[in-house]
């Protein structure tokens, strides 16, 4: 069985950092491009980050550009997003996706496979 499974949300204050981790189960990662997308209650899914974990090219949104890094293991077969300086705009549920791509790009209905989401919340 095909899945993604995220971790690493939770609670943090505004200039804290959090570490979310996607880790891939039943097929490996160096194959696809990876995706990180948030959605907040009342809004639009958007995209944050991708990776091609063949190449290893990394776009941001302008949102999280100075910010968030994207990494990739492919021994571990994982995807991580390393946020810093978080602001309470940030606060969303955070999905990771993968499409069997070279190149990633933020079009989150080419994503064949999406996780179940990790809450990551940022307030006082």
């Amino acid at each position: 069985q095909l899945q993604l499974v995220e971790s690493g949300g939770g609670l943090v204050q505004p200039g804290g950092s959090l570490k979310l981790s996607c880790a891939a189960f039943g097929f490996t990662l160096n194959n696809y491009a990876i995706g990180w997308f948030r959605q907040a209650p009342g809004k639009e899914r958007e995209g944050v980050s991708c990776i091609s974990m063949r190449g290893g090219v990394e776009r941001y949104a302008e949102s999280a550009k100075g910010r968030f890094t994207i990494s990739g293991d492919n021994a571990k077969n994982t995807v991580y997003l390393q946020m810093n300086s978080l602001k309470p705009e940030d606060t969303a549920v955070y999905y990771c996706a993968a499409v069997p791509h070279l190149h990633c790009n933020f079009a989150g209905d080419e994503y064949a496979y999406w996780g179940q989401g990790t809450q990551v919340t940022v307030s006082l």
